[in-house]
């Protein structure tokens, strides 16, 4: 563990090193989303990242690195399963490094490349709680940083009609040109979904933003993707100042949790589709997203598994099978209230029938938060964010749990449900000299894991995130 330390900490320094030369030769931050709010309306119309006709680039090239350290409180549990939230443990450190390269190909055309570093672990190796603390981590057992291929993916744009719009930034995996006003876009290769669906300015990335992971996206949106957060697949996209429209197939795991993804998409796949619509109120911008899908895997059932049980409690792997299916929608809002505050909600449901396969075991969730830059104590760039999230299972997960079954994030052997209850407070400063952002954050946990007799009291926990990204 002092070899993985040693390495973060010479990555971290390394970083550093490379953002402050960059700042010498007066190269400027990638764009302001980091340090300040993103224009709601703009985040409604598109995803993070375009591809258009001008000619003047050819390549984008960024690097980004975040670290986390979390810890909780000692608790006094009254029993544990093999999935609790463990009692007492040490301060758990997190860590991804990301290249991002993008060229310019063909007229409307470029390819994005992103390899990737991360290692470390979540409080309890993200098990435990139904929204985990920190965003940046994985359930794998190995803390050693891996070395793996994030993206790979062509983007194809058409535009629509003559009109052009304004020019963009060079930006992650953008290359900085002209928008046209509507276009069609195909991406085809190696991405995650969540550059494309259930985006909000606000709560969208644990890099930048509240780090829980029923905060960074919909927690009742069992998204398709491996175990890092990719996936392999299409997505295709009509978009205009109007409303945006995206619809895609992509890949799911051969198993829950799993590293490898099934390319037979007659009988695992995932369906996604979402319409923005974004709106002003008050002369200021905003957007309602409305997102339906459904995923295709090889999942176990939880009534079978209850009706099955054996000696050992519920087992769900004994009772998968081909072509079982999961449903479910979100609807996601944000809302400028000033140029400096915004708020936002999210609410996401799914069947809840068949186990958890690749998000986090939550079936239905709640969300609501408020976000403000520092310019009302002089810090314009750096960022205030307070939310607070309501988590539930389907009555068939909490008959399962109840019976000792276990998911790959949740098992505490017994079950005497109740909602599960996160606030979450962060604050970012900024230095944008140095490219960099340092962010305090806490969260208070009631009923981790829904579980309302097992612990006494609630879980808290501090986090320190440092974020470089040039």
């Amino acid at each position: 563990m002092n070899l993985y330390f040693s390495r973060v900490l010479v990555s971290g320094a390394l970083a550093l090193l490379a953002g402050r030369a960059l700042a010498q030769r007066g190269v400027t931050p990638p764009s302001d989303k980091l340090p300040t709010q993103q224009p709601a309306a703009a985040s409604a119309q598109q995803p993070i990242h375009f591809n258009p006709d001008d000619k003047s680039q050819k390549w984008s090239v960024h690097f980004q690195q975040t670290i986390i350290k979390q810890w909780h409180n000692d608790l006094s549990p009254r029993y544990e399963g093999p999935l609790s939230l463990q009692a007492r443990e040490s301060a758990k450190l997190s860590l991804t490094s990301t290249l991002f390269v993008g060229r310019r190909l063909w007229k409307g055309a470029a390819v994005y490349f992103n390899p990737e570093v991360a290692g470390g672990s979540g409080l309890s190796g993200a098990t435990g709680i139904g929204g985990p603390t920190n965003g940046e981590t994985f359930r794998i057992g190995d803390p050693a940083p891996q070395l793996y291929l994030a993206r790979l993916y062509l983007r194809q744009l058409w535009a629509i009609g003559a009109e052009q719009g304004e020019e963009f930034e060079d930006d992650l995996n953008q290359v900085a040109g002209l928008r046209p006003k509507r276009f069609l876009a195909l991406n085809v290769g190696k991405f995650s979904i969540a550059d494309y669906f259930d985006q909000n300015s606000y709560a969208h990335d644990p890099r930048t933003q509240f780090f829980n992971w029923s905060l960074m996206g919909a927690g009742g949106w069992d998204y398709p993707a491996n175990v890092r957060g990719y996936t392999v697949g299409a997505v295709l996209e009509y978009v205009s100042p109007e409303m945006a429209l995206r619809a895609a197939i992509t890949s799911m795991p051969t198993d829950a949790n799993g590293a490898i993804l099934d390319y037979h998409y007659g009988t695992a796949q995932g369906l996604t589709v979402e319409l923005t619509k974004p709106y002003t109120l008050g002369g200021h911008p905003g957007a309602v997203r409305l997102l339906g899908f459904r995923n295709q895997a090889a999942m176990g059932s939880y009534r079978l598994a209850v009706r099955d049980i054996g000696p050992d409690g519920a087992d769900i792997t004994s009772v998968r099978t081909n072509g079982r299916t999961k449903y479910g929608f979100v609807v996601n809002a944000e809302q400028e209230v000033s140029p400096e505050v915004g708020v936002f909600g999210r609410f996401s449901y799914n069947d809840g029938h068949n186990e958890t396969w690749v998000f986090t075991e939550i079936d239905h969730s709640l969300s609501v938060g408020a976000t403000s830059t520092g310019a009302r104590w002089k810090r314009p760039t750096d960022r205030l964010g307070a939310a607070a999230v309501v988590n539930g299972l389907s009555p068939e997960h909490r008959a399962y749990l109840a019976a000792g079954g276990s998911g790959f994030i949740l098992g505490d052997g017994q079950l005497a449900y109740g909602l599960e209850y996160i606030g979450e407070v962060y604050y970012s400063i900024d230095f944008p000299r140095y490219h960099t952002a340092l962010s305090p954050d806490y969260q208070i946990i009631f009923n981790p894991g829904y579980n309302t007799n097992r612990l006494p009291g609630p879980v808290h926990v501090l986090g320190m995130r440092v974020h470089v990204e040039f």
